[in-house]
């Protein structure tokens, strides 16, 4: 009966298949099967602390992520893509350092499968961009892309979609050109702006309406802070972000590049 059952179980419950990581860094596409990467002579075992998808301590098999990269330079672009639209915009310095804070790629083996981030959920699997003592670094969670399927080296985002851009003439040091940076590496890899983006994931943040629009700024603060203390859902997939993550002077910034593409759409 054990023998039948345990039968039963493999049948509905097939291992997990080998996955193909997409390397596309500007020198035509490298393909990695997750039992090369395994196999590599550099992978090792980490523990990563406070996971961010997780919400514990996980343990991987892992590589360094700067040694898939090569050619790629410090003042590179860089793009993780995953399997459900997710679309992660990095520089590619931080990606490329030894530490502090480092970037590693988990490799998920077929033969012993991650847990699944949430009951219905599938897990963060099959690669997945993860950091050791990413406080050094200020590391944001939109930096640990989860089901990563592709890697790609592009052009910066204002190069890429000028209809995010700022009005010209605005210095940098403005606060809504400070607040384009910070949309970059927290909002973009979700959202789109005047259709413009390349995330599949969340709504337009400016067609048809900006948030600014239909949001008093105090909720909205609110809002992206703790999305679910302003209106409770319990399939939103917003996350909050605390001022660890984008401070208030940062928060502000955001604010004022919201407000000022409001008047900037197609």
């Amino acid at each position: 009966m054990r023998h039948c059952f345990s039968l039963l179980l493999a049948l509905l419950c097939p291992p997990l298949q080998a996955a193909q990581l997409t390397l596309d860094l500007g020198n035509g596409s490298r393909h990695w099967q997750s039992a090369e990467l395994l196999a590599h002579p550099l992978a090792q075992d980490i523990q990563i602390d406070n996971d961010v998808s997780y919400k514990r301590t996980m343990h991987y098999r892992a590589l360094p992520l700067a040694v898939l990269l090569q050619g790629v330079q410090a003042d590179d672009h860089l793009q993780a893509i995953a399997l459900d639209g997710f679309a992660a915009e990095m520089p590619a310095a931080p990606l490329l350092k030894d530490g502090p804070a480092r970037a590693w790629l988990a490799i998920e083996d077929p033969a012993r499968p991650w847990p699944a981030l949430a009951k219905g959920k599938p897990g963060a699997g099959p690669f997945y961009l993860v950091w050791t003592d990413p406080q050094a670094g200020r590391i944001s969670p939109e930096q640990w892309p989860f089901q990563v399927a592709s890697i790609r080296r592009l052009a910066a985002v204002a190069e890429r979609f000028p209809a995010m851009r700022p009005a010209p003439g605005i210095s940098a040091d403005n606060p809504v050109n400070q607040g384009f940076a910070v949309f970059q590496k927290n909002c973009l890899a979700c959202h789109r702006l005047n259709g413009a983006g390349d995330a599949q994931f969340g709504p337009d943040l400016n067609l048809p309406h900006n948030p600014t629009e239909y949001f008093q700024a105090v909720f909205l603060r609110r809002y992206i802070r703790d999305p679910q203390s302003l209106r409770q859902w319990p399939q939103a997939k917003m996350p909050g972000f605390a001022a660890a993550v984008i401070s208030d002077s940062e928060l502000d910034a955001l604010l004022a590049y919201l407000a000022h593409m409001a008047t900037r759409k197609p």
